[in-house]
């Protein structure tokens, strides 16, 4: 068609576009905020609000005094290892002092030592108890420290029950939530959708058409990019079986239009060829002869060959003589390409 278009025509529709364009992005724009502030109509759902309150406050107590009771033993512990550790040097030193010594009473032999080694090994014998009474006190903060971490483990298991008892409500409801929200994006979207196809079957091609095509192009991107996102998942299931409808009704169109245009192509093939060129516009002729097809029937056909001045499918005249000067010239064209004389001031449409 553009080749058959007023240069300034051309530009003109290629601003009307960009109108279409840039309304188009306004819509999405401002309808993407309104669908992006639907969600606000539900409150969101929570785990928590599946489970029993009290239980799980009194678990995560629970949880909380055992992990305190756990780092101060630990602490206590450390400290208590710290002195233990001490107490065994202070042994193990007291020991070989005593060692040395008995060495040297062995070669010395005598009898007035006797009190200093009683004294001696009393003296160890005190030591070694407080080393062991350093041992028990880290042994008992052990225990206690088991019996927190214990504690807390059970603690944490009896939370995690409460959790995954609450799970499948909370599944249940985030369920039934996101299909109410896009069951509200729906009824935003669907109208918008009947009413872009309403505007196509009528007004596509009317006075104010930029507006319609940019409000199809909102509604298309309404529909496919706003709404297919916030589709519920439902184990993949609701995607699946939407996909399959709008394939079936795309594809029920599709059968129908082209059953529809068969039809008006052999409807429109029995008709004389004066009354088939009456029903072809010049911007539609024009567009399908560059395009290498006919304009009646619109199957290909080979329009460089200088001998082929009819459609050998429908028979539909392609070329005829100038009325004025003979040239072989486009049987659609308004005016002589060679002289100029008008193609329309004769009914004769043959060739020479």
């Amino acid at each position: 068609m553009s080749r058959s278009l007023r240069f300034s025509e051309k530009w003109f529709r290629r601003g009307l576009w960009l109108i279409a364009v840039v309304f188009a992005n306004f819509l999405i724009g401002l309808g993407g905020l309104v669908v992006g502030d639907l969600p606000k109509v539900e409150s969101p759902v929570r785990i928590e609000d599946f489970i029993d309150a009290r239980q799980a406050e009194a678990a995560r107590a629970a949880i909380r005094q055992q992990t305190r009771r756990l780092k101060e033993g630990e602490d206590a512990r450390a400290r208590a290892q710290l002195v233990f550790e001490a107490a065994r040097n202070q042994t193990q030193g007291e020991r070989d002092t005593f060692a040395n010594w008995l060495a040297t009473r062995k070669v010395t032999a005598q009898a007035a030592q006797d009190a200093e080694l009683v004294k001696r090994t009393q003296a160890l014998d005190a030591l070694k108890a407080a080393e062991r009474r350093a041992e028990v006190a880290v042994e008992k903060l052990d225990q206690a420290n088991l019996a927190a971490r214990q504690a807390q483990e059970q603690a944490q298991i009896r939370l995690a029950e409460l959790e995954r008892a609450a799970e499948k409500q909370w599944r249940d409801a985030q369920q039934q939530l996101e299909l109410r929200v896009f069951l509200v994006r729906l009824a935003f979207t669907l109208p918008l959708l009947a009413l872009a196809g309403w505007l196509f079957v009528r007004h596509r091609r009317g006075k104010y058409w930029p507006f319609v095509w940019g409000f199809i192009f909102f509604a298309l991107f309404a529909f496919f990019i706003e709404l297919v996102p916030y589709l519920p998942s439902y184990g993949g299931y609701v995607r699946y079986l939407v996909g399959i409808v709008l394939t079936l009704v795309g594809g029920h169109y599709a059968i129908g239009a082209l059953q529809r245009y068969l039809d008006r192509q052999k409807a429109a093939e029995a008709l004389s060829e004066a009354e088939r060129r009456q029903e072809i516009s010049y911007e539609v002729a024009h567009e399908r002869l560059n395009k290498g097809i006919c304009p009646g029937c619109e199957r290909p056909v080979d329009l460089k060959d200088g001998t082929r001045n009819f459609c050998m499918h429908c028979g539909i005249g392609l070329f005829r003589p100038c009325p004025a000067c003979g040239v072989r010239a486009n049987a659609f064209a308004r005016y002589c390409h060679a002289c100029g004389a008008d193609m329309t001031a004769t009914g004769h449409t043959h060739a020479a």
